[in-house]
């Protein structure tokens, strides 16, 4: 049996995903965790073969917790499953160890097949998106400047901004500057939603 850890934030969708996967005979849901905070702790506990993350979810990211999955439990294979096909979060999730990206709009079937897939060694990527990041290009906010556009998504001020991420004001605005230059974009809240589009946040 496949031991399958199931993270969703849409619990509808979370109970629809372990229903129709329950039904394969070779998979079993061992956990599932609708926060990103959860993933590693439950994990940890129920010692899944596959984890099934989404990226958006309240806490961690399914990104960043694939990252921690993955150092702290090398044999746990991570296949990301997202609304978001974006070329900069497939970039990501290959950067964090991910074995697998999918969208969710395809069959259950090739879903059962990818956790399979990923099983057995291979990569499975939504063909589609791996077109997309290869024509995308690399991200290119520097770590600083995502930290600050990152701070910077509900509006926040300079210096809300430059105590969040503990850097001066001064320099805040040099970062904010760069990220608004390299997005292409008029001013920081331009910047944030370029930035999330792209998948680079």
């Amino acid at each position: 049996m496949i031991k399958l850890l199931l993270a969703e934030d849409q619990g509808m969708m979370r109970g629809a995903l372990a229903l129709l996967l329950g039904l394969e005979e070779d998979i079993e849901i061992v956990a599932q965790v609708g926060d990103g905070d959860e993933i590693v702790p439950k994990a940890l506990e129920t010692r899944p073969d596959v984890a099934l993350l989404d990226i958006e979810l309240p806490g961690r990211s399914g990104l960043d917790a694939a990252a921690d999955l993955r150092a702290r439990m090398p044999h746990c294979q991570v296949l990301i499953l997202t609304t978001f096909g974006r070329p900069g979060y497939l970039r990501r999730a290959m950067e964090a160890g991910a074995a697998g990206f999918l969208v969710k709009d395809g069959p259950v079937e090739d879903l059962a097949a990818a956790i399979r897939r990923v099983l057995a060694g291979e990569r499975v990527i939504d063909p589609a998106l791996a077109a997309a990041a290869l024509s995308a290009g690399p991200n290119p906010l520097t770590q600083r400047e995502r930290d600050v556009l990152a701070a910077a998504v509900d509006g926040a001020t300079v210096a809300d901004i430059a105590s969040k991420v503990h850097l001066s004001p001064a320099t805040v605005r040099n970062y904010l500057s760069a990220a608004i230059g390299k997005t292409q974009t008029r001013n920081r809240m331009e910047a944030v939603r370029a930035a999330r589009q792209n998948g680079w946040l």
